[in-house]
């Protein structure tokens, strides 16, 4: 298995993933944003977007589905995936693909806008009304973490964690972790604490 890499990039997800489970693999860290700072990568992924993925024949561009791939395909008993027979298994997709598809893609406008782009191509009422709508839709992963639970759904830690916690993290970056409710904060913190979130920092600052 092999990963292409940027530094707490979507495909951080993956690089938690791949430290959860223990798997053996090679990672190619690049630059941000790799088809600019690296061109060369574009060979690789014609795309120029982060991550790329291969094992064996599979070769892939999406975060949350990596992470999917890797909890079924090589999770074995570390359950992180949810099986079709679990009550939780709709929760368990909605989640995997919540973290990605509602949450970080309105933080990739924020970071664009408010700070990616040269100072005059800067835009700040579309930075920060798609800052609005993130912390908006933090309101389902609230509500689900309100009753006490540590985890979002099967009442353990799936990679569905992941790709939620991942959306965190992002906000974190740009500076407005502070406005989601109380009880993602606590979940973020409970993430952070894992060791294969801990051992996927120290790997990417290697």
């Amino acid at each position: 298995m092999k990963l292409w890499h940027c530094r707490d990039a979507r495909s951080f997800r993956v690089l938690w993933t791949l430290e959860e489970l223990r798997l053996d693999y090679d990672l190619v860290t690049l630059p941000f944003p790799p088809r600019w700072a690296a061109p060369d990568y574009l060979a690789t992924n014609p795309l120029g977007t982060i991550p790329y993925f291969e094992d064996g024949s599979a070769a892939m561009t999406e975060s949350a589905a990596i992470c999917e791939y890797l909890a079924v395909k090589h999770g074995g008993a570390s359950r992180l995936a949810v099986a079709p027979d679990e009550p939780d298994y709709g929760a368990w997709l909605n989640w995997l693909h919540h973290g990605e598809a509602t949450l970080t893609f309105p933080q990739t406008l924020v970071f664009r806008y408010a700070m990616l782009e040269k100072p005059e191509r800067r835009l700040p009422q579309v930075a920060n009304d798609y800052r609005r709508w993130f912390v908006a839709r933090t309101v389902l992963a609230e509500n689900a973490l309100a009753d006490g639970r540590d985890f979002l759904c099967a009442g353990r830690f799936t990679v569905a964690d992941i790709s939620v916690a991942y959306a965190l993290q992002f906000a974190e970056t740009l500076g407005h972790l502070g406005e989601v409710g109380p009880g993602l904060q606590a979940f973020w913190a409970r993430m952070q604490e894992r060791p294969g979130f801990k051992a996927a920092k120290a790997r990417q600052g290697a």
